[in-house]
């Protein structure tokens, strides 16, 4: 099945009650017209060609980097709240399972250890146990990697790694629960994708698996349905391991085991993987490893491969989010972060885990402008100025990375 609708009736009476009282607020009758007021398609040569596992989506909205590795263009973005499935960004460590795995989703078998009742339960039994819905900005832990001037290794992301999605299924806690609960002396929460192994290989190698802090068990969802529809193979389908707040990475696609262990795996996508090293060193289990996200935010127009602006009043608008944190505000330059204006909240809040986004209406005279923004989450912490070096390019949170200069033409 495609993604080509973004919210189904019944996803959307699954609706947490916080989005669902935001969404009438904002008088929007359900996530598909949000979503759907995306600007109208880039225009420029024509779009490399998609993968056939993803020809389905929308060529024209994005960055074709290799067969795994497929970003959303900033200027894609447009003024929808929720990313349509489309346009969404797609990374892939390794090669996806075959289709085959989606023929029988409700018998996709998921093991549970690390409980006081271990078992195996399928889709269907998952179901059974109750469903909620959560948007989240879903955002690869190298987004902003295009930024580096070290050209660091690795897909050269700018902002389009990242999309605010909405998921469906049901609360990890809530199985936990129904399986006596976690035993003694558990400290993480590690999950194992289900792609298909190389034979010859040791699995620790090359598996995808991801160990997080059990504090993540309270906002963990094993989720089925992506923006109202079954998840699609490129995104994770049938069955996804969801941890809001944090980077991509750690978001298990066709999850086949959930375990809380002791210790954190000795995966060497954990061990050595998605560490915080140091430019010009290595890797090592002792570096920070790629979790949470920060707070962080950039404009989505103007733009300047839209041209020259007249001079006159313009709107600058873009999207803000804080990780685990919601956003309290957002300031807006027009002149490289020397002065800053306080930006308004645009759409309605549909949770700490989802972006907001904002708008500023500003008089733009004819010259060079330098547009960057500034976030704040509500837990104090503001968006850095510079980025942090390290050697694979993680964790851009930068504003002056992020900014766009834009030229306005003299009257």
């Amino acid at each position: 099945m495609s993604d080509k609708s973004l919210l189904s009736a019944p996803a959307r009476r699954r609706l947490l009650t916080g989005s669902a009282t935001a969404l009438a607020a904002a008088g929007l009758g359900g996530f598909s017209r949000l979503a759907q007021a995306s600007g109208a398609a880039p225009s420029g040569p024509a779009p490399k060609a998609l993968p056939a596992y993803v020809g389905w989506k929308d060529a024209n909205a994005l960055i074709i980097h290799s067969s795994s590795t497929i970003e959303t263009k900033r200027s894609a973005f447009g003024a929808g709240l929720i990313t349509p499935v489309q346009k969404l960004y797609v990374r892939n460590n390794l090669p996806a399972p075959a289709p085959t795995i989606l023929e029988q989703r409700e018998d996709w078998s998921l093991t549970l250890e690390g409980v006081k009742s271990p078992r195996a339960l399928t889709l269907r039994e998952l179901k059974s146990l109750g469903s909620e819905t959560l948007p989240m900005v879903l955002q690869c832990s190298g987004n902003g990697r295009g930024f580096f001037p070290t050209k660091p290794a690795g897909t050269p992301w700018q902002v389009g790694a990242a999309g605010c999605v909405v998921w469906t299924g049901v609360p990890l806690r809530t199985v936990v629960e129904a399986l006596g609960g976690v035993l003694d002396g558990m400290r993480f929460i590690t999950g194992t994708g289900g792609e298909q192994l190389p034979a010859g290989i040791d699995p620790l190698s090359i598996m995808v698996e991801r160990s997080l802090p059990l504090k993540a068990l309270g906002d963990a969802m094993l989720a089925w349905e992506l923006n109202g529809e079954p998840i699609t193979l490129a995104h994770g389908g049938p069955l996804r391991l969801v941890f809001p707040g944090y980077t991509g990475v750690n978001q298990i696609k066709y999850v086949k085991r959930v375990a809380f262990t002791a210790e954190e795996t000795q995966a060497k996508i954990m061990s050595h993987g998605y560490r915080i090293s140091p430019p010009g060193g290595k890797a090592d289990p002792a570096q920070p490893s790629v979790l949470e996200m920060g707070v962080k935010s950039w404009i989505n127009t103007p733009l300047p491969e839209q041209g020259e602006l007249r001079a006159g009043r313009h709107q600058i608008q873009g999207v803000a989010f804080g990780g685990t944190e919601g956003i309290r505000s957002v300031e807006v330059s027009i002149d490289g972060g020397k002065t800053w204006k306080q930006a308004r909240f645009t759409g309605p809040e549909l949770g700490k885990f989802a972006w907001r986004q904002f708008a500023l209406a500003v008089d733009l005279p004819a010259g060079s402008h330098a547009l960057v923004s500034r976030a704040v989450d509500k837990a104090g912490r503001v968006q850095p100025e510079q980025r942090i070096e390290n050697l694979s390019g993680y964790n851009n949170n930068s504003w002056s990375d992020h900014g766009v200069t834009v030229t306005v033409a003299a009257a």
